[in-house]
């Protein structure tokens, strides 16, 4: 245990002399020390304008394209990026005749800075919309899901009306995640596995799927899909989901060649042509000149991204449970 020493009346004006003689100049010996002044600058300074500063000089490495970015003149970007830099005791950029290049500690800082200056925007835009009596409930869903569980969704959603609007859309699993992540959508529902999903997320719920076969199509042998292509949406659109079917594929003995097509109706002309094979969610109504067979073992994986305590969420979760059962 440490013990408690009685300090004389003299010592403790001593430190309180020594106190008092602080000067600025006492921080000048290592930028890693803080400095009472810099911290008082840095409460009195709009610190969001400042780092929009240097985040458009950052960007543009030139201060009068950075200047031209934000809408103002040149000299009130170069004072303010120069202020930033007194307050914070740090050189941020270093000016040259060839333009602005970041210092280490500037390449170091910008991602925070980016992220200050975005949340800033965003809660002036959440604050806004809250202020104007608009609680609205925005939702997306993935163009995995196929027309009948995607009516399935909207009408669980259109069930739990809260009164609040409703903005569903629809895209690619990865573009949905990001928009979560990001804040641009409260809930999502998207393929698993997923890029760019950085947001909570719910189960991996299996929805069963069937494959869109031509019409004609008879053996009962899942290999015997092998003489047909597999047409699928470009990689791109999910890339880890997309190599996942393939492998599955290939483990139950289909070697298919891939038919890439941009769009479901050009999947659906490409089955009816005889050409090709495709996996489509169950429900959803046979095309002329298609026929479906079970695709028992292929099953497509969803889940929800968003704040779990979202209500959308629930509602499209139990939604889903009942739909893979």
């Amino acid at each position: 245990m440490r013990s408690i020493r009685a300090v004389s009346a003299s010592r403790i004006c001593a430190i309180s002399a020594s106190t008092a003689s602080f000067t600025p100049a006492d921080c000048a010996g290592s930028q890693r020390r803080a400095c009472p002044n810099r911290l008082a600058r840095l409460r009195h300074m709009d610190l969001i304008r400042h780092l929009r500063f240097f985040v458009a000089v950052a960007e543009e490495q030139h201060f009068g394209r950075a200047a031209d970015r934000l809408g103002i003149t040149q000299p009130p970007v170069s004072a303010g990026l120069r202020r930033l830099e007194e307050a914070l005791g740090v050189t941020l950029i270093d000016r040259s005749r060839r333009g602005a290049d970041l210092t280490p500690a500037g390449r170091e800082l910008l991602p925070r800075a980016r992220v200050m200056v975005r949340d800033a925007d965003r809660f002036v835009a959440e604050a806004a919309r809250l202020g104007a009596g608009i609680g609205e409930r925005r939702v997306a869903l993935c163009d995995a899901l196929g027309s009948a569980v995607s009516a399935a969704c909207a009408a669980a959603l259109s069930a739990g009306d809260d009164g609040a609007p409703l903005t569903l859309s629809a895209g690619a699993s990865p573009q949905l995640a990001r928009a979560v992540a990001e804040d641009l959508l409260d809930v999502a529902v998207v393929e698993h596995p997923v890029l760019g999903d950085g947001a909570p997320s719910g189960p991996v719920i299996a929805l069963p799927r069937d494959f869109l076969v031509p019409e004609g199509f008879r053996s009962p042998r899942l290999r015997d899909l092998s003489a047909l292509a597999v047409a699928l949406p470009p990689r791109a659109a999910n890339p880890p989901a997309a190599d996942l079917l393939l492998d599955r594929l290939t483990a139950r003995g289909i070697t298919s060649a891939v038919l890439i097509t941009e769009t479901e109706s050009a999947a659906h002309a490409a089955v009816a042509a005889g050409l090709a094979f495709t996996p489509v969610a169950a429900g959803d109504a046979v095309p002329a000149g298609t026929a479906r067979r079970p695709a028992t073992d292929f099953p497509l994986r969803v889940k929800i991204l968003g704040r779990r305590d979202h209500p959308d969420a629930a509602r499209l979760e139990s939604a889903l449970w009942r739909l893979g059962r």
